[in-house]
C-alpha cells in the first residue's frame, strides 16, 4: 500500500478516535431527576443537600474531564505518532453518567427550592 492509499485510513481512523473521545463535564446534559424527592425537605435540610450535590458534582466533574483530558493526547499521540494509542480512549461511561445524574439533581433541588419558596441562592 502507498502512503496515498492509506490516507483515508487513517483520517477516517482519526475521525473514529474523536468521536470517541469523552466529553467535558461542561457539555454532558442533566439527567432527569423529579424535584417530588425533595419537596417534603425542610429549607435548612435542603440547603445542606445542594451542598452535599454541588460538592460530589464538582468532584465528578474534574474526574470526567481528567478523562476527556486523556483522551484528547491519546487521539493526539495516535494520529501524529503511534495508531496503536487509539486503544486507550475511553469515552464516555460511567463517569459522564453521574455527571448528568448529579447535574439533574441540582435542577430538582433549585425546582424543589422555588416551589418551598426557600429562597436558597445556587451559583452559577
Amino acid at each position: 500500500m502507498s502512503i496515498r492509499s492509506t490516507a483515508p485510513v487513517i483520517a477516517g481512523v482519526a475521525l473514529l478516535a474523536l468521536t470517541a473521545c469523552a466529553d467535558n463535564s461542561d457539555k454532558i446534559a442533566a439527567s432527569y431527576v423529579s424535584p417530588a424527592l425533595y419537596q417534603g425537605m425542610s429549607c435548612q435540610q435542603l440547603s445542606v443537600e445542594a451542598q452535599s450535590v454541588a460538592n460530589r458534582a464538582a468532584q465528578a466533574s474534574v474526574a470526567q474531564d481528567k478523562q476527556a483530558q486523556n483522551d484528547a493526547v491519546a487521539v493526539g499521540v495516535a494520529t501524529v505518532l503511534f495508531w496503536p494509542a487509539l486503544f486507550l480512549i475511553k469515552g464516555d461511561g460511567a463517569q459522564a453518567a453521574e455527571v448528568a445524574r448529579l447535574k439533574g439533581e441540582m435542577q430538582a433541588i433549585e425546582t424543589a427550592n422555588r416551589l418551598n419558596n426557600c429562597g436558597i441562592t445556587f451559583g452559577s
